[in-house]
């Protein structure tokens, strides 16, 4: 074993005179240029199996009012991101279609259809109060969950279900959800009920599309006609997730255009998968004043469908803090015995503390029913009957009972017939309105392509916010940088030092190796090398890449890295060719990236890390350079986007790289969103106005020479001319411009 020193943020120059207390590696370990010994990998949290649905997801209350609306306005951000809806797009007509009124005691039920997209259709039932209106009224949004807005018990099941007190009545306690909204219409509430996508009479989109899906369909995962799941969509943020989350704004957007709405007093209630979609539309929509999110919220299962599951979204948390989300806004819910069962104990706890902190403590509450399996049973709706009494000001007695009523026949309830008929459907429709959604968001973001100043800031601004969102990290602060000096070795022309650097907060660990000119004849500046293979790069076949050479004797300090996935952290049996995926028989690329960052996050984090690392301390150099080849390129172009200024010069040779060409999204570059949001040219553009080369390209981006142009320094930005190897091209142009 290699004997170990720690030292904590020790200034690479004072590294340099550290010759006791180390021990030499043998030549054969030299000669690998490895950190660790022989099959040792590094001590890296990541190296553990990924977290996936069913992991835990722990609400973590922030100690100040200031922290939580940083904590809130982040996350929100994330959920907007991860959903497609960021920055929102435009909303086009509903075009809303009203028919087919029914009457049954005490309220009105009326068939719906609108168009979320244009040919994109949400239906649903309306249900309203009977009787001649006296003033606007308050809604109730009703996202339904699984088994659709007609999820029946059966006839068999009723009488258990009555005798154990989870149901009242044998007839239309049969139909739970459609009980309340019938309930919350007597109540004197306009609810509207809307079919998820394969549901019901919402058929565009096939139900086993939608919540079935469990493997690739060739035909649907292609550059030019591409569908849900594959590559194309995961990287324009598509989803259905993200579709039924837009058709919950969207009914918002209905119920509030309606004449006897009063849009000051909505609110949102769903059990299930649809308490999944009152978490979101709580979280991205300031309009609901009350919700009643059940069944969902819990530091355990997050929610099993494909439905309930996108990129990006519970990275770093989980459903009880994006319910939190709804603060200081009123919201109730219920625990049963199933994955919300330790709500009363982890998660409920920090709700309550959390609106404590706001002043409103009576503005969150959880009943809990234990003696009940996960249900949106009448025992729960009439905790919910109560909560909207209370918070939508209706001002009737306590306690509401609900009643019974003839449930609707089929073709009552039945929104398509002769005279409306049901809108396209299959896999070419589903092709068609992907592409429309890719049209709307580059719509939303000036096409890539602002028109004059102002777009050009607005679009930057976007895109840069979005791309904190993709990679997820920040810089780091160099005091929660922990450096292990494991061994150093005097060369021929160079001091070569081996590292193990530990960002202790997150539990990640890299190897890094270092070279250093001789005696006095450092000029205090650094150069990062980043490699697709890792720190290996620099030492082709186990020797100094001759441009290593060249920077040492112009007097640089280099630093190379193994990033996660490569070098040191794989073993012989294994290759980082693809991410890492969780165990689910489903190949959904949501179930691994809606929890874990890709393995490009990661390494760009990483490189962030080292970063941070070498400006830790004011004495260790004046400048860093970097740069990024042999498939290191868009890592470092994502580094330099967040790092900024840190990165004082960057050489990038792209490859001619773009995301748009990747066909799997288990591909160690893929990352979601990163088509939407302009691609490698956007990410490029970014590093305005700092210095950047660019090889591997025909010609400058417009974007590129348009973000530069913005930011005051067209002239700070350079492409090579020449297809001259990149690594040496590269390296000219940083000792040119020193």
């Amino acid at each position: 074993m290699k004997s170990i020193l720690t030292l904590t943020h020790v200034p690479l120059a004072v590294a340099l005179v550290i010759v006791s207390a180390v021990s030499h590696v043998t030549a054969a370990d030299a000669e690998k240029h490895r950190v660790l010994d022989a099959g040792a990998l590094p001590n890296d949290v990541r190296l553990k199996d990924p977290k996936d649905l069913h992991g835990y997801f722990p609400f973590i209350v922030p100690e100040t009012k200031a922290a939580w609306e940083q904590r809130q306005a982040e996350l929100k951000q994330r959920v907007l991101v991860a959903t497609g809806l960021f920055p929102m797009p435009e909303k086009t007509p509903l075009n809303a279609v009203i028919h087919g009124k029914v009457q049954r005691d005490g309220f009105t039920v009326e068939k719906v259809y609108f168009e979320s997209l244009p040919g994109h259709f949400v239906s649903g039932l309306l249900f309203r109060p009977e009787g001649e209106v006296t003033g606007k009224r308050p809604a109730v949004l009703s996202p339904h969950g699984h088994g659709g807005r007609l999820h029946d018990y059966g006839e068999a099941k009723m009488d258990a279900l009555i005798e154990s007190g989870a149901e009242l009545y044998r007839e239309s306690g049969r139909f739970p959800k459609l009980a309340r909204c019938a309930q919350l219409a007597r109540m004197g509430c306009v609810t509207f009920i809307f079919d998820m996508l394969g549901y019901v009479d919402s058929e565009q989109i096939s139900r086993h599309r939608a919540h079935g899906y469990a493997k690739r369909h060739p035909g649907l995962e292609t550059a030019e006609n591409w569908g849900f799941y594959g590559a194309q969509a995961e990287g324009r943020l598509h989803s259905i997730f993200g579709l039924q989350t837009w058709n919950c704004v969207r009914s918002l957007d209905f119920l509030a255009s309606l004449s006897d709405v009063d849009a000051e007093r909505m609110a949102v209630t769903g059990g299930s998968g649809g308490g999944t979609q009152t978490i979101m539309i709580g979280a991205i929509d300031e309009r609901p004043i009350a919700g009643f999110p059940n069944g969902m919220v819990s530091t355990s299962m997050q929610g099993g469908c494909t439905c309930e599951n996108c990129s990006l979204l519970r990275i770093g948390t989980g459903n009880v803090e994006l319910a939190a989300l709804f603060a200081p806004r009123p919201q109730a819910m219920t625990a049963a015995n199933d994955w919300t069962k330790e709500m009363m104990t982890k998660g409920y706890p920090e709700l309550r503390q959390l609106y404590a902190m706001l002043g409103v403590e009576e503005n969150v509450y959880c009943e809990p029913m234990l003696h009940f399996p996960h249900n949106y049973n009448a025992v729960s709706r009439s905790i919910m009957y109560s909560w909207m009494n209370k918070h939508l000001g209706l001002g009737l007695e306590e306690p509401i009972k609900e009643l019974d009523w003839k449930p609707l026949t089929a073709e009552e309830y039945t929104v398509w017939n002769d005279e409306h008929p049901a809108p396209p459907k299959g896999d070419d429709y589903e092709r068609k309105l992907l592409k429309q959604m890719d049209q709307r968001d580059r719509a939303a973001l000036f096409n890539h392509a602002p028109a004059n100043e102002s777009e050009t800031e607005t679009y930057f601004a976007t895109v840069r916010a979005a791309w904190e969102t993709l990679i997820g990290r920040g810089m780091p602060n160099a005091t929660d940088i922990e450096r292990t000096n494991v061994w150093k070795e005097t060369r021929a022309n160079y001091i070569e030092i081996g590292d193990l650097l530990t960002l202790k907060s997150k539990g990640e660990q890299l190897p890094v190796v270092s070279v250093y000119p001789k005696s006095d004849k450092w000029n205090k500046k650094v150069m990062l090398w980043i490699d697709g293979q890792g720190k290996s790069g620099m030492f082709p076949g186990g020797k100094p890449h001759a441009d290593l050479l060249r920077l040492v004797d112009a007097g640089y300090a280099v630093v190379a890295v193994d990033l996660y996935g490569q070098g040191e952290f794989v073993t012989d049996s294994e290759t980082p060719s693809q991410n890492r995926t969780v165990k689910n028989p489903r190949t959904f690329a949501g179930y691994t990236y809606g929890y874990n960052d890709t393995m490009f996050a990661r390494r760009v984090h990483d490189i962030l890390t080292v970063t941070a690392w070498i400006h830790g301390d004011e004495h260790e150099a004046k400048s860093l350079q970097a740069i990024g080849v042999n498939g290191g390129g868009p890592l470092l172009a994502a580094a330099r986007a967040i790092a900024g200024a840190q990165i004082a010069s960057a050489a990038i040779d792209t490859e001619g790289f773009r995301f748009a060409s990747l066909e799997d999204w288990r591909a160690p570059d893929f990352v979601p969103g990163a088509i939407k949001y302009g691609d490698l040219p956007t990410l490029l553009a970014l590093s305005a106005p700092n210095r950047l080369w660019i090889g591997g390209e025909k010609a400058a981006p417009a974007i590129l020479q348009q973000g530069y142009q913005a930011a005051g320094k067209p002239d700070a930005v350079s492409v090579a001319k020449t297809e001259a190897d990149a690594t040496t091209a590269a390296i000219d142009w940083i000792l040119q411009s020193r």
